[in-house]
């Protein structure tokens, strides 16, 4: 049997579908499978293939989660999957496989999916275009000349391909926003510690990586961080609980909301045209819903802010090649890494001392609080996600070019979203306008600390009156 209606539901709609009897979870699973095969030579967006564990899984008795029969894929960055392998993106890394889950994953098990493989990932998740010397570049199912944003552009590709309705992601200065804004997807990045890490997070000690979804609609975001944004009692520093569950806050009116937007970029140089009319459109339309809305920045040192990231992320970087040396039992061959990866390693080792460490962390605790106070006067600040059109694959390409120029290529393309991985707040991509090449313009909402109801509340609202769900790219289904 088939189910060749499988594209026009999102994963909420399948799974009640499932538990009405009117499909079963190998149906789903056949369904994917088959889009795998079709669209992955054109995408490269699924890099391992687990049919046969998932056939058995969708076959037998699966939990009664949210998203019960649901084809689901996992980043190969990171989080465990027991019996897949997990690459990290690059050659410097043991090939054996994972012997157990972790939280995340068990988490996603219980929700009821059933788990088809691992997406596509740039090397360590660094960059944000999904190109690696490892698992090649991926493509954008809505012009396959252009990427699908990183590092999570494997997961943005295959879920706006059809192949699967929602996909976990990570996003650790934009990875989830970044890929859902290339590929025209609702991607959401949740407040530091919303969902579980662990019970072995050492290589995101610093909190600025979270992990979440990316999906083709608003309800399917809530529900996972409904099934998975649970308390742990060893989290370092538990986000604050949530009043009501977010599928509800989806479907509630946002009320009248203060909301700023802005276009400034650290560099100070204007975004692209297209961009900064999307974002004045984006703006009236909010307006006319009855919102408050004043543009205004954040009214910060970009340089400083930044300054003081580099060190403390170079040092967390120093840190996790010593603890991947350990586990290799060697040292890597120049070869095994990546042109960008190894500057920034062997560049931070060189320069970095204890001093500079210490007053990157001071420095960021300072100016995320100058940060945070712009939620006394605003709900929600709007920004675009990319400061210009999404671009062709290899312009900001970290394997063949200058490591300079992949930098520079990157703060024109990705200015907006490192300040809110700092902070750790949430923050949210939604596929509001298209550019004149019929490539999806993303633009960001950023909440108050432990806010995503605010901001689900309002995506829902946006959802209904500008809706992206007819849009198709043109790989798909």
């Amino acid at each position: 049997m088939s189910f060749a209606e499988y594209d026009d539901y999102d994963g909420l709609g399948l799974a009640e579908l499932v538990k009405k009897g009117e499909v079963s979870a190998t149906e789903l699973t056949e369904e994917a499978i088959i889009r795998i095969e079709r669209h992955n030579p054109a995408l490269n967006a699924v890099v391992h293939k687990a049919y046969d564990s998932a056939r058995k899984v969708a076959a037998g008795d699966l939990p009664d989660g949210a998203f019960t029969g649901v084809p689901f894929l996992i980043k190969d960055l990171g989080i465990r999957v027991k019996d897949m392998p997990r690459t990290d993106g690059t050659y410097f890394k043991s090939d054996a496989l994972d012997t157990d889950d972790s939280r995340l994953t068990t988490k996603y098990r219980e929700s009821g999916v059933v788990l088809l493989g691992k997406t596509n990932t740039p090397e360590f998740g660094i960059t944000g275009t999904t190109e690696s010397a490892r698992l090649k570049p991926c493509h954008n199912p809505w012009n396959t000349e252009h990427i699908s944003g990183g590092s999570s552009g494997g997961a943005a590709s295959a879920v706006a391909a059809g192949i699967v309705p929602l996909a976990h992601a990570s996003d650790g200065l934009g990875s989830i926003r970044i890929p859902a804004a290339c590929c025209g997807l609702v991607g959401m990045k949740v407040t530091r510690n919303r969902n579980p890490q662990g019970p072995t997070d050492g290589d995101r000690v610093i909190g600025y990586s979270v992990d979440h979804v990316v999906s083709r609609t608003v309800r399917d975001s809530a529900a996972m961080l409904d099934a998975t944004g649970v308390h742990h009692m060893d989290s370092p520093y538990p986000a604050p609980q949530k009043q009501r569950s977010y599928l509800e806050e989806a479907s509630t009116a946002p009320g009248r909301l203060r909301i700023g937007f802005y276009t400034e970029t650290p560099s100070g140089n204007p975004v692209d045209p297209e961009i900064r009319a999307a974002i004045e459109d984006v703006a009236a339309q909010l307006e006319a819903l009855g919102h408050d809305v004043e543009e205004r920045g954040l009214g910060i040192n970009y340089r400083h802010l930044y300054a003081a990231s580099r060190a403390v992320s170079g040092a967390n970087f120093i840190a996790a090649m010593a603890e991947r040396i350990d586990a290799m039992g060697r040292q890597p061959e120049e070869h095994e890494l990546e042109a960008l990866t190894w500057r920034n390693w062997k560049g931070a080792e060189a320069r970095l001392t204890a001093a500079d460490v210490g007053r990157g962390w001071r420095t960021l605790r300072v100016m995320s609080r100058e940060i945070l106070a712009n939620w006394q006067e605003v709900d929600v600040m709007l920004s675009p996600v990319l400061g210009m059109p999404v671009p062709k694959i290899g312009y900001c390409d970290p394997v063949h070019q200058d490591p300079r120029t992949t930098d520079a290529n990157q703060a024109k393309t990705f200015p907006f979203t490192p300040p809110y991985n700092f902070t750790g707040q949430p923050s949210l991509s939604l596929p509001l306008a298209w550019d004149s090449a019929g490539l999806p313009i993303g633009m960001q909402f950023t909440g108050a600390y432990g806010d995503e109801a605010t901001l689900y509340r309002l995506a829902g609202q946006l959802e209904e009156a500008r809706p992206w769900k007819d849009k198709r790219p043109q790989v798909w289904g």
